[in-house]
């Protein structure tokens, strides 16, 4: 983890806080997270289930709702702020 850590360091997607052993991102690192993320999604999913038999339609319709429902759980939760889980303070 150590390598894997000080690559994702040197490279400025991640940067360490202060006196801590917590890491968070930087624009760049969100970026590409985001950029891989979508690429996986879009491209990489898709392409890896294409050999796979399609499953039922009821299963695809309850499936589909769910992921309606998600967004749109998602979007309304996107307006309150959040935490930054990452950093914690000392007391």
């Amino acid at each position: 983890m150590a390598y894997d850590l000080r690559r994702l360091r040197l490279t400025g997607l991640i940067r360490r806080i202060e006196h801590t052993n917590h890491y968070v991102l930087t624009p760049d690192g969100a970026k590409f997270a985001i950029f891989y993320t979508k690429l996986h999604n879009r491209l990489l999913r898709p392409l890896l289930a294409a050999d796979q038999p399609q499953a039922p339609a009821e299963l695809r319709a309850t499936l589909r709702t769910i992921d309606h429902q998600i967004d749109s759980y998602i979007t309304r939760g996107s307006a309150e702020p959040r935490e930054n889980l990452t950093q914690t303070s000392r007391t």
